[in-house]
């Protein structure tokens, strides 16, 4: 007689340990039920991890579910592992029915990443309880500390389940007792518990595995023998529990006892038999689940026998044995327990990284992608994507760990509220019925009044899918420079306008006095009307908010409080305005849910772009190479102003930063030192052969390359989840919080003390120039006592003094307040390429007063590697702000002055040239005095 239906004259139920497509569908499994006397079935990670990829037997159903819009990586893997539970519970339903609820069950396991979250395990439990849809599933959840009130709460739900990685007798006497006191509260709530069935699931060749290994002298007769005496135990145990009075009551009432269940019954050391401990379990009311070679071998081999029941005294022996020759055997099972729980957590990430590479590859051009060539440096990365797979980085990122950025309790807070994009949620509908309100009114133009996060995103969009025909065009203003304000107002019809103020705190200096002007303006126009032209963009609660509804704005869309403005790319501060504009924001969004699903907590970091990249940012920024630098096709060259602030003001604090390098010219790998990683962001559709070419010529020369690939415009909405989730990993490596920026306020105190004395006194005193030459004044740090001493000062002299200041591994940062030109950026864009390529040092370009929310935090509280020259001039123009006693260009110049103040407190190196004549001769005889000054 076939052995295994002979286990059941024992009454012992043979389970299958095993599951996948094939064994399904060609007949395998029916053949086992009816042929073998299988009575259930078991699955857990690794055994899904080994079905779904090793074979392409799901290769169909996956292409499937990708064209039906399952994109995320989890809900891909649920969707082919329920087909095969449900089809495995309907083919094991008969046996189910046969033996009245007792057996015919197949398992299902919770996610091993929630073993120590009793919430999340009930949540993923009762959702994947319902999605299977049939009565004789189980939902395995282990028996960890957090997943034993778990159990006990799913039983009470009337959920059958199967109890995992059980070692210790202490731990299974809290999986019955939460069984029986969850049947009890259903039987005093007057719910039936008939149909209710639970097994707890000894894992037992892992004991002897690690028990062994510690067996010497006296203990060495012990090998091999433990795992069974320590079920024996607890079958000991069992009996005592479940004949005692309070569950006979139960009984009486219908209900099953919970029945212990053999796991991890293949031998693993090769001096046991292959069926040593199918044969030593055999016991009444037990399930033992065998792997499929145990199996069959026990099918072709076995020889069943109740020796199990005979051997209670010498499992005691054995157990006391092992406790006097010094083995603490709590402590194996507890050790055994959380290895458990890491080994299917490696199992299920190692299927979802599978996954992952699957479903990147049936998305194609719908998902951007990386490439990297990072010569020596690459196995450091690897080691650290290792480093963070065994801490479980990933997971902790999407649980919003603080600990990962800051030791700091005082940080913890700030940045768990600061991690709300990592979701992508919008009330689309709204947005999409605003805009056509606006474009059914005939309005023609819409300006966003904003600063650094609230503005740079609507103008990396604006820049990127341009005018689009029928919609109103898009205006960024985010300069108080009163050229620049002339020059958009220039621009616009304000009567057919909408002006978008935008400030997540409601209080930044620009968007306020943007908007007291325009409404000023607006109001002149359309009289009590006038609030009709404004909508406001900020958080709730805000004094914008206060200022909206006085002033009755049109609508308010509120910004999120656990959202910084450098992280508000995709919230209602970057898609309302584009919305405004036409652009499909629904698609750029469902593009951005793709990366967001592509970095998902479950995708392991090797195969997690996001984390990939922040680690290459970090951990390349620790070896020296902490000067990013961009290279971006025509098409999206205006995303690297976006990336610059995100990376500047999230990692630039605590002496610490990446230096992020936007639209600097590309020059020959000769001109750069060796502390560059380039990033090349390359739109396929325009890709330009000459900038291919250069970046060849980078890697060729051993520079690190990081590679992204764009197949639409559309997909740029990738980039800004991607680039988020990049920058906060880089941070996290750096060991500083990316979500605040500390520094920035500081410029903002002395820009405000500057105004005060104005209000007061009417004017801003300023130290006399160290030099005057021409037609420009010059400022420089010396005026604290650290400069140098000029005989007989020329502006070139004073310049090549300041430029002597650069080291190795420094950067040059131009900071120009003055109007933001085409003529004027090139100007300057020459000077910058001009010192890279004498100083062989990285340059930035930044504009006042935008850049002091961009770069502003890198310059005063990142490594005290930059080479400052502020650039000012005569602002011919003015404008009166309304309401103010002060002007914008006294405001801008108070601004400059500010960061000039701050720099030189931070004991940076920095040096201020004032243009008082014509400003194109000014900036051009400036420039020949940049070059004679490096010259040498």
């Amino acid at each position: 007689m076939n052995p295994l239906i002979q286990l059941q004259q024992y009454k012992q139920s043979p389970w299958y340990d095993y599951i996948s497509r094939t064994l399904i569908t060609s007949g395998g499994l029916s053949n086992l039920v009816a042929n073998d006397g299988l009575m259930g079935m078991t699955s857990n990670p690794s055994i899904f991890e080994k079905a779904i990829g090793g074979s392409l037997d799901y290769d169909p159903q996956f292409k499937e579910e990708v064209a039906k819009g399952v994109t995320g990586i989890k809900e891909i893997y649920e969707a082919l592992v329920i087909r095969d539970i449900q089809s495995a519970t309907d083919i094991l339903l008969p046996v189910y029915q046969k033996t009245g609820g007792t057996d015919g069950f197949v398992s299902l396991e919770v996610s091993p990443d929630l073993a120590y979250n009793t919430q999340a395990t009930v949540n993923e439990a009762v959702r994947l309880h319902q999605s299977v849809n049939r009565k004789n599933l189980m939902i395995k959840v282990p028996a960890t500390d957090e997943g034993i009130p778990a159990i006990e709460y799913l039983l009470g739900e009337g959920i059958n389940i199967n109890i995992t990685l059980l070692f210790g007798i202490d731990a299974y006497e809290k999986v019955a007792r939460a069984y029986i006191s969850a049947l009890t509260k259903r039987v005093a709530a007057g719910l039936e518990i008939r149909h209710i069935a639970s097994v707890a699931s000894f894992f037992i060749s892992r004991i002897d595995s690690l028990v062994d290994t510690k067996l010497q002298g006296t203990l060495a007769g012990l090998t091999g023998k433990v795992a069974i005496a320590n079920a024996r135990l607890a079958y000991a145990l069992y009996q005592d529990l479940f004949e005692s009075p309070i569950f006979e009551n139960l009984a009486k009432k219908g209900a099953q006892t919970q029945r212990l269940l053999w796991a991890s019954t293949s031998a693993k050391d090769p001096r046991l038999p292959d069926v040593y401990y199918v044969e030593g379990l055999i016991a009444p009311n037990t399930v033992n689940t065998l792997p499929a070679a145990t199996f069959s071998a026990y099918k072709d081999h076995g020889k069943p026998s109740d020796r199990f029941m005979t051997g209670l005294e010498s499992a005691k022996a054995t157990m006391t044995h092992l406790a006097n020759g010094g083995i603490d055997f709590n402590a194996v099972t507890q050790k055994l327990i959380v290895d458990g729980v890491a080994l299917f957590a490696n199992a299920f990430d190692q299927l979802m990284g599978t996954i992952s590479v699957k479903r990147e590859n049936l998305l194609g051009d719908k998902l951007n992608r990386q490439g990297y060539a990072l010569g020596s440096l690459a196995p450091i990365i690897e080691d650290r994507l290792k480093e963070m797979q065994k801490s479980g980085f990933v997971k902790r990122l999407w649980r919003k760990d603080p600990s990962l950025w800051h030791d700091d309790p005082a940080h913890h807070k700030t940045i768990k509220n600061a991690m709300g994009w990592l979701s992508i949620s919008h009330d689309i509908f709204k947005i999409k019925q605003f805009s056509k309100t606006i474009w059914a009114e005939g309005f023609k133009h819409v300006v966003v009044l904003g600063m650094g996060g609230s503005s740079l995103a609507p103008e990396v969009l604006r820049k990127t899918f341009g005018i689009i025909p029928g919609y109103p065009k898009l205006h960024i203003l985010d300069s108080t420079v009163p050229a620049q304000i002339k020059l958009i107002e220039g621009k616009i019809d304000i009567s057919k306008s909408l002006f978008i103020v935008a400030s997540k705190s409601g209080s930044t200096i620009e968007p306020l006095v943007f908007y007291q002007y325009f409404f000023e303006k607006v109001k002149q126009i359309k009289g009590d009307q006038a609030g009709q032209h404004f909508i406001a963009i900020t958080d709730p609660a805000s004094l914008l908010e206060k200022i909206a509804q006085e002033n009755n704005f049109r609508a308010v869309f509120p910004g999120m409080t656990d959202i910084g403005g450098r992280y508000s790319a995709l919230s209602n501060f970057g898609m309302v305005p584009v919305a405004l504009m036409g652009v499909d924001i629904e698609t750029l969004l469902n593009q951005a849910e793709l990366m967001r699903q592509s970095c998902d907590s479950c995708v392991p970091p090797q195969e997690n772009p996001g984390v990939r990249l922040g680690a290459i940012l970090g951990e390349l920024a620790l070896q020296g190479k902490d000067k990013v630098t961009f290279i971006t096709s025509k098409a999206v060259k205006s995303l690297g102003a976006w990336l610059e602030q995100l990376i500047a003001e999230s990692t630039g604090k605590e002496g610490l930063g990446i230096i992020p390098i936007d639209d600097e010219p590309i020059g020959t790998p000769v001109v750069y030192g060796q502390n560059r990683l380039f990033v090349y962001i390359r739109h396929i559709p325009t890709a330009d052969k000459q900038q291919d070419d250069l970046v060849n010529t980078l890697q060729s020369a051993g520079h690190p390359i990081v590679r992204i690939e764009l197949s639409d415009i559309i997909n740029i909405g990738e980039e800004f989840f991607l680039w988020e989730i990049a920058t906060a990993v880089a941070g996290s490596i750096l060991k500083i919080n990316a979500f605040d920026q500390p520094n920035v306020q500081e410029s903002k105190n002395y820009t405000n003390g500057f105004l005060d004395e104005f209000k007061k006194m009417g004017q801003i005193k300023e130290e006399a120039p160290v030099v005057v030459a021409g037609s420009f004044k010059i400022w420089e740090d010396g005026a604290s006592g650290r400069g140098e001493k000029f005989f007989a000062p020329t502006l070139e002299s004073v310049l090549s003094a300041h430029f002597a200041k650069i080291k190795q591994g420094d950067y040059v940062a131009i900071n120009a307040y003055l109007p933001r030109t085409h003529d004027i950026v090139q100007i300057l864009q020459t000077i910058r390429a001009g010192i890279r390529d004498k100083k062989q040092v990285a340059t930035t370009l930044g504009f006042g007063p935008r850049f002091l929310h961009s770069t502003g935090q890198l310059h005063k509280g990142g490594p005290n590697m930059g080479v400052f020259l502020q650039i000012t001039a005569d602002m011919k123009d003015d404008i009166i702000i309304p309401g103010e006693p002060y002007t914008f260009r006294t405001l801008a110049g108070a601004q400059a002055l500010g960061d000039y103040t701050c720099l030189l407190k931070r004991n940076r190196r920095v040096i201020r040239v004032h243009i008082t004549g014509d400003l194109n001769e000014g900036l051009n005889h400036l420039k020949k005095a940049i070059e004679g000054a490096i010259a040498n």
